[in-house]
Parts: structure tokens; C-alpha cells; sequence
């Protein structure tokens, strides 16, 4: 990797991308994978295992919520300036069932100063939107998400 003054937005959301899935265990241990990175946007997917079914046999909210909370991560890291989760609201709007693969895009509303605003789209492999977050971000001082 080259210095960081010569890295495009790009190509620094591709390298925060790949180091944070390689440290993220949650997100691994869901079979999540990373379909885009952007700067100020990402897009993950996440195939619904047995093991994620509730009683109703439709995927547990919690596993919804987590897909679409590691695309808000991802997304307001993607600049290399660590970023935390200040706070989510989530709504669901359609079940997911065994086997649907389903895909969540976070894309930056806002950014200024140290808070940002994200809003995540969670749908299934037919586009049928399933769940929405809304995430606000926080920006710590002075720190790298993952070194250059």
C-alpha cells in the first residue's frame, strides 16, 4: 500500500474494507461478505442459515439488525477515521426466510464534524425491501480504522 496521500477516496475504502472484515468475527461468523465499498457507502450480504430461524421459522430480527448495523460500520469507516455507532433505530418490514441471501447498502446522508448520518437498506435476493436502520455515527480524534 502506498502512502496514504496518494490513495484515491476509493481506493482507501477498498483497504479499510478488507482490514476490517479480516478483525471482524461477528460479521464472519454470519457468513457476511463485503459486495462494495465506497466512500461513504457500502453493500454486504448475508445468506439466512437454519440456525438464524425464531420460532416462526423467519429470520430472527437480531440477524437483520446485525447485517445492517456491520453495512453502517463499514460504510462510515471507510474513510480511515475510526467511527462508532452513537445510535440505530431499525423497522422491519417484510420476513426472511431460510436460504434468502439478503443484501443491506448503507449510504452517508450527512457528515460534519465528528456525527454522521446513515441510512441502510436491507432486501432480499428478489429486491423485496425487508428491514431499514437508520444509524448515527461518531468520529474519534485522530484515529486510523485500520493502518496504511
Amino acid at each position: 500500500m502506498s502512502d496514504a496521500g496518494t490513495l484515491t477516496p476509493q481506493q482507501i475504502a477498498d483497504h479499510v474494507g478488507r482490514g476490517m472484515l479480516a478483525d471482524d468475527a461477528a460479521s464472519l461468523g454470519l457468513g457476511m461478505t463485503i459486495e462494495a465499498m465506497g466512500p461513504g457507502t457500502s453493500r454486504m450480504s448475508m445468506r439466512v442459515r437454519p440456525e438464524m430461524l425464531n420460532g416462526f421459522k423467519i429470520c430472527h430480527g437480531g440477524y437483520i439488525t446485525t447485517l445492517a448495523d456491520s453495512a453502517f460500520a463499514f460504510a462510515c469507516n471507510s474513510y480511515n477515521e475510526l467511527t462508532v455507532a452513537a445510535g440505530i433505530t431499525v423497522d422491519f418490514l417484510a420476513p426472511a426466510r431460510l436460504d434468502d441471501v439478503l443484501a443491506a447498502e448503507a449510504k452517508e446522508i450527512s457528515r460534519a464534524g465528528r456525527t454522521g448520518l446513515y441510512d441502510v437498506q436491507v432486501r432480499n435476493q428478489e429486491g423485496v425491501l425487508v428491514a431499514v436502520l437508520r444509524g448515527r455515527s461518531y468520529r474519534l480524534k485522530d484515529r486510523q480504522t485500520v493502518p496504511l
